[in-house]
């Protein structure tokens, strides 16, 4: 066997490997907005938040020093405060603020935007277009997600709303650079560095959250937290960014058109939340976006 017939093998093997991580990646963060709604039975929103980074990061640090990972380079570092910016504290903090007054399942279908603004963002950044049946999938699938989101509220706009749209902006933009360095270096030390980077104000905001908002231990509360900090913020972005170095960005980005409607599925296992009437339709929509945009060439 050739090199040649060798590498054409391994190549959509590969690809298929990425895919299963970055399916990981999205099972994992469908459940953080359920395990935060937990979380917050015990946490104040900005206790929980910053708890959740120290834990993932203390793990990530502890995985990074017991590998010996290197320091990335000071040319990364950039593109690191990017996705610690955006990842490790903008999306966590203004998701949980929004999680105060809306519900699960609204605060899921907003964050469906999520693979189109992904998309967006990695467009601008890397100079390279997707073809015309990609984005045209990738609009109708987000045109369901703010239909039915509208469908859901009413027409109106929230604060939570608000806070949901903002920790789109963020995300997007640190997926697209935890993506794109990805390529340079393993996914969860992308992810791992981000972490410890942000060890030491994460630990300042513990410390004085603590202080002033409220503490009440319960079980239910403990599992939200540990959930947000091992499974959604260590483990879902390892497999994540992992997935998107292999499949690419927009692509992978493509997949988290799903994650919306499995967390409306948890919401009502979970948090027995009623299940909306346009949820069933809305998912199949969805689902057909997501089948023609892995076809597509990006």
């Amino acid at each position: 066997m050739t090199a040649q017939d060798s590498a054409t093998r391994t190549a959509p093997v590969a690809v298929t490997g990425g895919t299963l991580l970055a399916v990981a990646g999205v099972l994992s963060f469908s459940l953080t907005f359920p395990a935060t709604v937990w979380g917050l039975e015990s946490f104040g929103p900005w206790s929980l938040v910053a708890i959740r980074n120290v834990l993932a990061a203390l793990m990530a640090g502890g995985f990074l020093l017991a590998v010996r990972v290197p320091v990335p380079e000071r040319r990364h570092w950039g593109a690191l405060a990017v996705v610690a910016s955006g990842v490790v504290l903008g999306f966590p903090m203004l998701t949980t603020l929004a999680l105060q007054t809306s519900t699960t399942a609204h605060a899921a279908v907003v964050v469906g935007l999520l693979p189109l603004s992904t998309a967006a963002f990695s467009a601008l950044r890397t100079g390279r277009r997707p073809s015309r049946t990609f984005w045209g999938a990738a609009v109708a699938g987000a045109g369901v997600v703010i239909a039915f989101t509208l469908q859901q509220s009413g027409g109106a706009v929230s604060t939570g709303d608000l806070y949901l749209f903002g920790a789109l902006l963020v995300c997007a933009a640190g997926y697209t650079e935890g993506g794109r360095l990805a390529r340079l270096m393993p996914g969860w030390h992308v992810i791992g560095w981000a972490l410890v980077a942000c060890l030491p104000l994460n630990l300042v905001v513990s410390a004085v959250a603590l202080s002033f908002e409220p503490l009440r231990l319960t079980a239910q509360g403990m599992t939200g937290l540990v959930w947000v900090a091992a499974g959604s913020t260590f483990f879902g972005l390892y497999v994540w960014y992992r997935g998107m170095a292999t499949i690419g960005v927009e692509k992978a980005s493509q997949l988290q058109l799903a994650q919306p409607l499995l967390t409306l599925v948890w919401s009502v296992l979970l948090l027995g939340e009623k299940p909306a009437t346009a949820a069933p339709p809305a998912a199949v929509a969805v689902l057909l976006c997501i089948a023609v945009t892995q076809r597509a060439r990006a």
